[in-house]
């Protein structure tokens, strides 16, 4: 079953290298001999990321930037799925807080930045808040259509052996929901990464965002470049860990006949 997985899991991952991979070389060749100064070459923007990573402090911003990420994407886990599981079984619970919901859904996180940041700082701790806040609406959103979308059959089932309700909760209805669950976790690993880079921007002595910036400012077009694709080799990095991680938990899901899954992802709730 291991050996299934692992090749289900290299096969999606080749399915998703061969368009990024083309791009690269396209735009290798593309920007060769450019004598742009907004548009390098790509060899020479490579050099620079690669300068900056050995001998620069592009290091020390890549990890204050992903241990922001991964401590917001934590917390917004934890309460999102936490959140999630009760509001999915309590009907009466799930209707009082629908209109809270669909306004915080609807609310873009960005427009708190400058709020939060002023009244905060400009610390780890503010933009850790922001990443949570911001990735907290998919998860816990999709934990709820999760927990709704199990068989009914399968709560009957629970009900007529008389299992307790927090053990129900954690052995029954966890697991039926956790495809959902993860589609909800892509959602907000996309959302966490832009919230991470406005933060930084806006106010921060540390981090890619404030390396971006600070190239841009003193038009170090290179650098700027560089760091630009190093958020995206991050997000990247992130989503091929989160899908491993997918296949290494929901092994039974994968399993299943595509046309389930297919119909299992139209359930899929995205913020506004």
């Amino acid at each position: 079953m291991l050996s299934n997985l692992s090749g289900a899991f290299c096969k999606s991952l080749l399915k998703q290298l061969w368009l990024p991979l083309l791009v690269f070389a396209v735009l290798v060749l593309a920007t060769a001999g450019s004598t742009s100064f907004y548009f390098p070459p790509l060899t020479d923007v490579l050099a620079v990321l690669w300068r900056e990573l050995l001998h620069g402090g592009l290091v020390g911003d890549l990890l204050f930037s992903l241990r922001n990420i991964a401590l917001g994407l934590a917390v917004a886990t934890v309460l999102g799925v936490g959140a999630g599981l009760v509001i999915g079984e309590v009907k009466l619970l799930r209707q009082a807080t629908a209109p809270l919901l669909d306004f915080a859904r609807a609310t873009p996180t960005v427009a708190f930045v400058p709020v939060i940041i002023l009244t905060l700082g400009i610390g780890s701790g503010p933009k850790v808040f922001l990443v949570a806040l911001g990735s907290l609406w998919p998860i816990l959103l999709n934990t709820i259509s999760g927990v709704q979308n199990i068989n009914p059959a399968v709560h009957e089932t629970a009900h007529s052996y008389r299992i307790p309700w927090r053990l129900r909760l954690v052995k029954v209805v966890l697991p039926g929901a956790l495809p959902q669950i993860f589609a909800g976790l892509r959602i907000a690993l996309s959302i966490a990464v832009v919230l991470m880079v406005v933060s930084e921007i806006y106010g921060s002595p540390v981090g890619l965002g404030n390396f971006i910036l600070e190239s841009g400012s003193n038009f170090a077009v290179a650098e700027t470049w560089a760091g630009t694709i190093l958020i995206g080799m991050l997000g990247y990095a992130l989503s091929v860990l989160l899908l491993a991680a997918e296949y290494a938990l929901l092994g039974w899901y994968h399993q299943r006949p595509p046309r389930t899954r297919r119909a299992q992802h139209r359930n899929e709730v995205v913020p506004s």
